[in-house]
């Protein structure tokens, strides 16, 4: 098997000359991520694999560079190479990818063919060209992948797995067709029937699948692999950035995306999730300078927009935010994430048909994209709509059952008057403490048993609930809640020395408790001198000893029945 080096070597060169700019700078950047001393021992770049048949081709290839689509098609209507057929309809392909674009905007613009119903007009000449030639064995990997994009684009999903599996096995090192691969395959469970070949570019491959997916942990341990054997490689340390987070580990991620920036100051790609973090964690100062770089170096990608408008929106200001995003559209129109970040801006907004209308575009583009969902089910309980709130937190949920937020949306959306259902509550909020960072869920699960009158299981979460806030050395009205309701409750029980405890902390509290607790503290000690009560019955220390356990959490199938979720 030739050497990795050698493989990213041609791979470069026979990417770059059919015209497909995005996987040769891919294989280069792969081949910059090697040991030093094997990239330093690859071969010169070559073209010898790939020579050019000829002056008729190279002056195609000079109209392809400025993007001259028909001429070039034309200038290779009589040759019949590979090559020369692959730079041919890959032309007619961008041809009608530009028609469909500039029908698209003819749309908007109010002629009769609106965006939705224009379509790229060649692929059906395509498809039956490229079907024939690969029927006929005559299709090499790159002309599988351009059927593969044609079958995509066509909706014929099963049909461009096969094509795509058959052409990553032809050609391993182009990188585009995987991309195309990972973008039919609806889960892992198709991933794994396909014949795809033992190569290093399939342990790319799944790491960006499993990304992609939401299978976070999966994908470190793969790009763990990789690593070893690409220590250099950017592409590795974006996709676990972006695994990072996915996990919320915002820390992890902001360290991995900065040193990004320190290998490349003028990085564009993946500084739209970077932004992310930084508005989470509002950091004014970086966000600021993170978008004053990227309109440095240029203003004019989605990305840029992006981030920009991420730092108008963490300053308040949203609707210049929702100007930069629409304007990221302009140029991206599937840029996923400017239309969910556009509806969480409408939100902000108090324009409710907009969120939604922006939220739907993002799961059209991406069905994949839990925080449209997210989004969408918030949207509808907003305006008081809870039965459609409840589906789409349930596809919410689907997409990322290890995430408290949306157990937790979904529980507080089953909470709601029209709904009533506060069991499914329950069990929603059950599913999220596993996973819930925040403490959201069991603060929400005692207040429910308390609104249930089950006091045992309330006090148990109130337990749970205060050592999570004494552990992060936290105060507020969760903490006031917790030790009013678990005085009350060993004081009813008659177990005095608990209740003392937990009065006496609640003197370090607002006017409101601190009178009530020197109240009840006084009737207590009344209480013991007559000799009423338990007395030390166990309540020492914070008064943490468990009382009768709740029952087990519902299993996986049972019925389930801030805004930005970066």
């Amino acid at each position: 098997m030739a050497s990795k080096g050698r493989e990213l070597v041609q791979a470069v060169a026979d990417c770059r000359i059919r015209g497909l700019f995005v996987p040769a700078k891919w294989a280069a950047a792969a081949l910059c991520g090697l040991p030093e001393e094997e990239a330093a021992a690859a071969p010169r770049y070559t073209v010898a694999a790939s020579a050019t048949p000829g002056p008729t081709f190279e002056l195609a290839r000079s109209l392809f560079d400025l993007k001259e689509f028909h001429s070039v098609a034309h200038a290779l209507q009589g040759s019949r190479d590979a090559l020369s057929i692959f730079l041919r309809c890959y032309s007619t392909y961008l041809a009608g990818e530009k028609r469909k674009e500039e029908s698209r905007i003819e749309g908007k613009a109010g002629s009769s063919s609106g965006s939705k119903e224009a379509a790229n007009p060649e692929l059906d000449g395509l498809e039956g060209e490229l079907q024939e030639l690969a029927q006929q064995g005559q299709a090499d990997g790159f002309l599988l992948y351009l059927l593969g994009l044609v079958l995509a684009d066509k909706e014929k999903k099963e049909e461009a797995r096969q094509v795509l599996a058959a052409s990553v096995a032809a050609y391993p090192c182009n990188w585009g067709a995987w991309l195309a691969l990972q973008a039919v395959c609806g889960d892992m469970g198709a991933v794994a029937q396909l014949p795809l070949p033992d190569h290093f570019m399939r342990r790319f491959f799944l790491a960006s699948l499993c990304v992609d997916m939401h299978h976070n942990a999966e994908a470190l341990q793969h790009l763990q692999g990789l690593s070893s054997d690409f220590p250099r490689s950017d592409a590795v340390i974006q996709l676990a950035a972006l695994a990072h987070y996915n996990l919320q580990n915002f820390d992890e991620a902001q360290e991995l995306f900065e040193e990004l920036l320190q290998r490349d100051p003028h990085r564009i790609e993946g500084m739209d999730i970077y932004s992310n973090i930084l508005y989470v964690k509002e950091e004014f100062a970086t966000l600021s300078a993170l978008a004053h770089r990227c309109a440095t170096a240029d203003k004019y990608r989605p990305e840029t927009c992006c981030v920009i408008g991420n730092y108008y929106s963490l300053r308040g200001m949203h609707e210049r935010a929702v100007q930069y995003f629409r304007r990221a559209l302009r140029l991206k129109p599937d840029y996923l994430s400017a239309w969910t970040l556009m509806g969480h801006e409408y939100v902000e907004l108090k324009n409710p048909p907009a969120a939604i209308e922006a939220y739907r575009h993002a799961v059209d583009v991406n069905p994949r994209d839990y925080r449209a969902w997210y989004g969408l089910g918030q949207t509808y309980e907003l305006v008081n709509m809870p039965y459609y709130a409840l589906y789409y937190f349930r596809r919410a949920v689907q997409l990322r059952p290890q995430d408290a937020r949306m157990w937790n949306a979904m529980g507080h959306c089953y909470q709601q008057e029209q709904l009533g259902l506060l069991d499914a509550a329950i069990r929603c909020h059950r599913r999220a403490l596993p996973y819930d960072k925040e403490g959201i869920a069991v603060h929400e699960l005692a207040k429910l048993h308390e609104r249930l009158g089950q006091r045992d299981q309330a006090a148990h979460y109130h337990r749970q609930n205060l050592q999570r806030i004494d552990e992060e050395g936290i105060s507020g009205q969760d903490a006031v809640e917790a030790l009013t309701f678990l005085a009350d409750y060993h004081k009813d029980l008659g177990d005095y020395d608990a209740a003392e405890l937990f009065y006496t902390r609640l003197l370090d509290f607002g006017a409101g408790s601190k009178e009530q607790a020197k109240s009840s503290l006084r009737e207590i000690r009344t209480l013991k001198a007559a000799g009423v009560g338990r007395g030390g019955g166990g309540g020492g220390g914070a008064g943490l000893t468990p009382v009768r356990p709740d029952s087990p959490p519902v299993s996986p199938g049972s019925d389930m029945a801030g805004m930005s979720p970066y």
